[in-house]
């Protein structure tokens, strides 16, 4: 998004990838189709940014979801919006888009140049870039990072910029994992059943924070979209703690006291998991849950009254020990912070170089927001860059 901004205002722009093709990061985003913003109010979609939400509404301000849904559709990519909210292309995958791009991107004149991971400056102030014939020097009047975070190294976020940066005095917050998974400790007979499984129409809670939808079983413990919405919370309170108990409600559109209702009816033969499937609809796996919440608490499941049980099934202790692995996380927080930029993501200390996307210490949930904050924070940079260009004429 940079360079084409550049390009639009005259720039004669080069983009260096490290990988061999380019927007490998892009095409991951889409596998599952590719959401590229949502149509919510502005106010509440600014919000979403949480304690960056000031620093970066300019930059979402001059290309709002709308105009990135124009942007879209000039690309031939025609956009709609889903039962969610989230906007993607009809098309859903993000090759088709991406091939459009890098053809407009072409014809604007913008050189892409593969296989080429900066390593930082020389002694003369020029770029240094690994190539696979050798390393490679480039002069250049201004400079767009766009580096991305550390999670999906091999799709070339390894996060290699922070020691680069923090040697020129850059100040950079620890880069750590956002929508992210989170480890627990399940008992070997629970994760070998239910590993693999989702759990679904549920609601997630912890520290006043609520969210509905899915969630999914690891072998190490839990994952999905709604653990995404609350992932925030979750490692700042394992960060401080060593842990978080996520309370997770099975039936969440049933009262308390209609599920202990249900639950006190008379029994006859039936066993207590056939009382729970039929009576409280729980799945298998919802029942284990059950059964590992009182498993730590060395109770029997059967010992509980319908009430406490009914409590029980809309508030089921997971007690998360861990944060899962960066690399496997869908985004990164924290990053270059804002104090270190002026308004166009300009880099302080580097003149004339300008940062965009995950390196900025910002982040957001799933569901369109991520991507928007990209593309705005691009744009931003390019105008930016074309600014200071203007500037040393």
């Amino acid at each position: 998004m940079a360079a084409e901004t550049l390009a639009r205002g005259g720039a004669r722009v080069t983009v260096f990838d490290g990988m061999r093709s380019a927007g490998r990061k892009l095409l991951l985003a889409g596998r599952g189709g590719l959401n590229l913003t949502h149509s919510e109010a502005l106010p509440a979609f600014l919000a979403r940014y949480g304690a960056a939400q000031p620093l970066l509404a300019p930059a979402i301000a001059a290309l709002t979801p709308d105009a990135l849904r124009a942007w879209s559709e000039a690309l031939g990519q025609p956009t709609f919006v889903g039962s969610s909210g989230r906007v993607f292309p009809q098309a859903m995958k993000a090759s088709p888009l991406l091939r459009a791009w890098l053809r407009r991107l072409d014809q604007q004149g913008v050189r892409l140049v593969l296989r080429h991971r900066w390593s930082g400056w020389d002694e003369d102030g020029q770029l240094t870039f690994d190539a696979p014939d050798g390393p490679h020097r480039v002069a250049a009047r201004a400079v767009v990072l766009a580096l991305g975070g550390a999670s999906w190294p091999q799709l070339g976020s390894d996060g290699g910029w922070v020691e680069i940066l923090s040697g020129k005095g850059v100040a950079i917050a620890p880069l750590r994992p956002a929508n992210c998974g989170f480890t627990v400790a399940w008992s070997a007979v629970f994760r070998a059943r239910f590993e693999g499984q989702p759990l679904k129409n549920v609601a997630l809670s912890f520290g006043g924070h609520h969210v509905r939808g899915e969630a999914m079983i690891t072998s190490a413990g839990i994952e999905g979209g709604a653990v995404y919405a609350l992932s925030a919370p979750l490692r700042e309170a394992i960060r401080a703690g060593g842990r978080a108990v996520l309370r997770i409600a099975l039936r969440p559109d049933l009262a308390e006291a209609d599920l202990a209702a249900r639950l006190s009816a008379p029994r006859g033969k039936q066993s207590l998991a056939s009382v729970l499937r039929k009576a409280a609809h729980l799945t298998p796996l919802g029942i284990g849950l059950l059964h590992e919440a009182t498993l730590a608490k060395g109770v029997a499941l059967s010992a509980l009254s319908p009430q406490k049980l009914a409590a029980l099934i809309n508030a089921v202790p997971v007690p998360l020990n861990g944060v899962a692995p960066i690399a496997r996380a869908i985004s990164t927080a924290g990053g270059i912070a804002f104090d270190e930029l002026d308004a166009s993501f300009m880099i302080r200390r580097l003149p004339g170089v300008f940062a965009a996307g995950e390196m900025l210490d910002w982040e957001a949930p799933t569901g369109g927001y991520l991507l928007q904050g990209a593309f705005a924070t691009g744009a931003t940079a390019g105008r930016g860059a074309l600014t200071w260009l203007g500037a040393t004429d």
